[in-house]
């Protein structure tokens, strides 16, 4: 063996002068490697674009090879427009780009995605939302500047020669938002828009609260979003049960301090604005898009179950509506979670749709509509409201929406009441209550445990099976008999409790359920399948002000109404109506300490207290939700 390892040494010797004549100066990685791009049909290219304040904005355009006179989507965003404009390093457009810009890519679009000011390639100052200029931002810049800039530089012939110099804006979530911001002031280029499930009102119902309910999970997004210029990630905790350690470390702000997150100026606002103040509502969409409505033809899309951003399209297209602007205006509602639109739609949890749903949506309306503004025709007709039916499995497709509300609609809303006995119907009640202990230390979990806003679950907790609750001693559950006819709904349920309580606050979850016939031999699972089909949840200190606050007086009836997530469902014959009523959803949403505090973020864990919670029913205080029953259904 000694023999053998000499032997391969000398070898090597001899050899050694032709290996170092090949050893190239400063190693094996060049200074620069350029791949060959010949064979790709497509040239991206990156541009620094300037805004009014000499900020530069990183921008990736990307050009179909041989385009000329084309037309421009553009979507601005917080998620690193690099890594949205190649979802794989293809030379083929149609397969480099996001799988929600195929049919774009297939009418020869130029697609551009921008990194938002502050963030990854992007310079100047990152805030969250940032305000339009005004008393909330004493800048001369926001995202409506910034996008009439952007859209400037690209339509200017010398940029972008390839265009034909008119642009569409598309982008959901926060890049929804930035769709509307540019809604705020557009462009005359601007000539099409879809905001798909913008942040619109982020206290009334989008991302950070629910009527005053602090979404707990969003405190990772701020850390993640806000703690650094590209992407970053929460610190692991080393506890899996998101409940259990929430539950264990107090309120929202102790989990911020624990965590680090109390450094951010982000959350810093947040915790000094808890209320419905004016810093809330000075940055509430709806109403400004109301009071500032444009021209540009816009499609307003939200999933029927979006897990996050429920509230903001719905409620702008009503604000329009009621501003005499529904001529160019539409909306689009389908069976999705939050940004499933730009996904395949075919399947939420265990539903299946009639085909898939998200590329319908791209295909037969969003790329015709645009078209008809962007490539001159041909024209389309969309209906002022498109809206999934979740119980008969297919669009509908309507002239004028809500089907059922308070005024001006075609049914009136119809009140189905909490009765004796657990049951629910469209009579009212004899006088009476039912009452319940909500504890603190022992909160309704919004989904089974172990729960972890990890564990793959977060996209479709909206359709979970509700006897996970159904049962529990702090859940009281109402339910019709099993219906012997269809009743349809279209549009949006109310919530009206009349309760009273041994605490000082209070909060009530409302779900609207549609409970599946007892037996279904294809699939057995889905035998008494408790669907939520609308579901909410108000803070109790804020009902008689969602600006000004006020404890709850213990053992008094009190009113609390609030408006819940938009339905078009048919409950068929065979099922039954349920409704469930409690007092937490947690993880998901923060603790009440059922003691009224000053500010729940900075609630101590000794005001965190069991309360007895009594709901009314009958007599002058009948507990009901209001439903939009389509009459003559």
């Amino acid at each position: 063996m000694k023999k053998l390892f000499l032997m391969t040494s000398v070898t090597l010797l001899a050899l050694s002068p032709a290996i170092a004549q090949d050893m190239p100066v400063g190693g094996d990685v060049p200074a620069k490697f350029a791949p060959p791009i010949e064979n790709r049909d497509y040239i991206k290219r990156e541009a620094m674009i300037p805004m009014r304040d000499g900020v530069k904005l990183y921008t990736v355009v990307m050009i179909p090879k041989g385009a000329s006179n084309a037309p421009i989507l553009l979507t601005r965003t917080p998620y690193n427009a690099a890594a949205r404009a190649s979802r794989s390093d293809s030379p083929s457009l149609l397969s480099a780009l996001p799988l929600a810009d195929e049919p774009f890519v297939k009418a020869g679009y130029i697609r551009v995605y921008q990194d938002i000011r502050g963030k990854y390639g992007s310079e100047g100052d990152y805030i969250v939302t940032r305000p339009p200029v005004g008393p909330l931002n004493t800048t001369k810049v926001d995202h409506i500047t910034d996008a009439y800039d952007t859209i400037d530089w690209l339509v200017t012939k010398a940029n972008l020669p390839e265009s034909n110099g008119k642009v569409g804006m598309i982008g959901s979530s926060y890049e929804g938002f930035t769709v509307v911001m540019a809604l705020l002031a557009p462009h005359p280029a601007l000539k099409v828009a879809a905001p798909e499930s913008p942040m619109i009102d982020g206290w009334m119902g989008d991302d950070w609260f629910h009527y005053g309910a602090f979404r707990l999970a969003n405190i990772g997004w701020i850390a993640a979003q806000t703690g650094y210029k590209g992407d970053g990630k929460e610190p692991p905790s080393g506890i899996y049960d998101d409940y259990d350690q929430f539950r264990d470390i107090g309120s929202a702000g102790d989990w911020a301090r624990k965590s680090g997150f109390d450094q951010l100026p982000a959350w810093q606002r947040m915790i000094a604005h808890t209320s419905y103040d004016g810093w809330w509502q000075g940055q509430a969409l709806d109403k400004m898009l109301a009071a500032n409505p444009s021209n540009v033809p816009t499609i307003w899309e939200q999933g029927l179950w979006d897990q996050e951003d429920m509230y903001g399209a719905i409620h702008a297209w009503e604000a329009l509506k009621g501003a005499g602007h529904m001529g160019n205006n539409h909306l689009v509602m389908g069976p999705w979670r939050h940004s499933q639109v730009n996904r395949e739609g075919r399947e939420l949890g265990p539903f299946k749709w009639n085909g898939d749903t998200a590329q319908q949506f791209r295909e037969d309306m969003v790329v015709p509509f645009f078209n008809q503004y962007l490539k001159d025709g041909p024209a389309v007709t969309l209906p002022a409201a498109a809206i999934y039916n979740t119980g008969e499995n297919h669009w509908d497709r309507f002239a004028t929406w809500p089907l059922a509300c308070d005024s001006g609609c075609a049914s009136p809303m119809k009140p189905i009441f909490l009765q004796a006995d657990g049951a629910l119907g469209f009579d009212k009640a004899g006088e009476g209550g039912d009452s319940y202990v909500s504890d603190p230390a022992k909160p309704v979990p919004h989904l089974p445990r172990p729960v972890n806003f990890n564990d793959g679950r977060w996209g479709e907790w909206l359709v979970q099976d509700q006897r996970s609750a159904d049962g529990r001693p702090d859940v009281m559950t109402y339910a019709t008999p099993v219906l012997t006819k269809a009743v349809r709904v279209s549009g949006a349920p109310i919530a009206d409790l009349f309760a009273k309580t041994t605490g000082t606050d209070g909060d009530f979850v409302v779900k609207v359920i549609d409970v599946f016939p007892a037996e279904n031999v294809a699939d057995p699972k889905m035998g008494g399948y408790q669907l939520a089909v609308s579901l909410d949840i108000f803070r109790g200190r804020y009902r008689q002000s969602f600006e000004h606050p006020s404890a709850i007086p213990a053992g008094k009836v009190q009113e609390y109404k609030f408006r819940l997530p938009t339905v078009n469902h048919v409950f068929q014959p065979g099922h039954r109506i349920m409704v469930q009523v409690q007092s937490s959803l947690f993880p998901l949403y923060d603790r009440n300490p059922q003691t009224y505090v000053p500010n729940i973020f900075l609630a101590k864990k000794a005001d965190y207290q069991k309360a007895t919670v009594t709901l009314m029913r009958g007599g002058a205080t009948p507990s009901a939700v209001w439903l939009p029953v389509v009459a003559g259904e």
